[in-house]
């Protein structure tokens, strides 16, 4: 797993092993770990790439800078892309049976400040980046299609929304007067337990070529009914199909059907205690 002492990597590490699945974490940063299950690395060298995947049975690719504006745009842009070709590269070259990688919702159009093109938004929406990240993420789908086609290695990209691990729900009650703080993405989350889980699903689910799904929470970060927060915030935004209580406008129906993704965690669920104890 490359980016395993990321947010996202710190727990899909741990689900991972916890399955029962030998893990070396290939990270920038080390996380700790014992003697062997941590490697630091460039991965926008190739060769550094190509030697520490050799062996593996599969990759789960999620280094990368992690948003806009923590770095120049050319800079994130550089190194988002160029770490994905080279980690795709050495897929092909070390004969990897899989790979399952971190695209991002904001391909989708994020942020919202131009409404979305229709709601809820699924993958058959058109690709739109604002930013040298989410353009980094769409470079990152094209070269899956292209690597899988020409090796035939099934290649999973995952359009993860914003994650959130448990101490951040503490700041969802602040949002709920303002409906226009989290319009930059339908008001979307996903708790990082069930990235976690999206993952583990996707290297096992029987998938050819090159695919992308939408990982979200099952509801939106807001008290209010979706359909009420899209009249109020995008009253133009057309609405493709009936939208019941809460329900994500961003569409996790392609995950539930090619992974069997099904969320288990949710925000006001953890803020009533209503969640098992889950030790990162």
């Amino acid at each position: 797993m490359t980016g395993g002492s990321g947010k996202a990597g710190r727990w899909s590490v741990q689900h991972l092993r916890q399955q029962g699945h030998d893990v070396l974490n290939v990270d920038i940063r080390h996380d700790g770990s014992d003697f062997g299950l941590c490697t630091v690395a460039d991965l926008t060298d190739p060769g550094q790439a190509i030697e520490l995947t050799a062996g593996a049975d599969a990759i789960v690719h999620l280094a990368a800078i992690p948003a806009p504006d923590l770095r120049s745009p050319a800079e994130t842009f550089r190194i988002n892309a160029l770490s994905t070709y080279n980690v795709f590269a050495a897929a092909e070259l070390n004969h990897v049976g899989r790979v399952v990688w971190a695209s991002s919702e904001t391909v989708l159009g994020l942020p919202f400040d131009t409404p979305p093109l229709f709601a809820p938004i699924d993958e058959t929406i058109e690709v739109r980046p604002e930013t040298s990240y989410s353009l980094s993420k769409v470079v990152g789908e094209s070269m899956a299609v292209q690597f899988s086609r020409r090796t035939g290695i099934p290649f999973l990209g995952l359009r993860i929304s914003n994650i959130m691990e448990p101490p951040d729900y503490a700041q969802f009650p602040s949002w709920q007067d303002d409906p226009t703080i989290r319009r930059w993405n339908l008001w979307g989350y996903v708790d990082v337990r069930d990235v976690a889980q999206a993952i583990g699903r996707a290297l096992t689910t029987q998938i050819r070529g090159a695919e992308v799904c939408i990982v979200a929470a099952a509801d939106t970060a807001m008290i209010r009914p979706s359909a009420e927060l899209l009249a109020e915030v995008f009253p133009d935004v057309p609405v493709r199909r009936p939208i019941v209580g809460r329900q994500t406008l961003l569409s996790i129906d392609r995950a539930q059907q090619l992974l069997g993704y099904l969320p288990e965690h949710g925000w006001q669920d953890e803020l009533a205690g209503r969640t098992k104890p889950t030790v990162a």
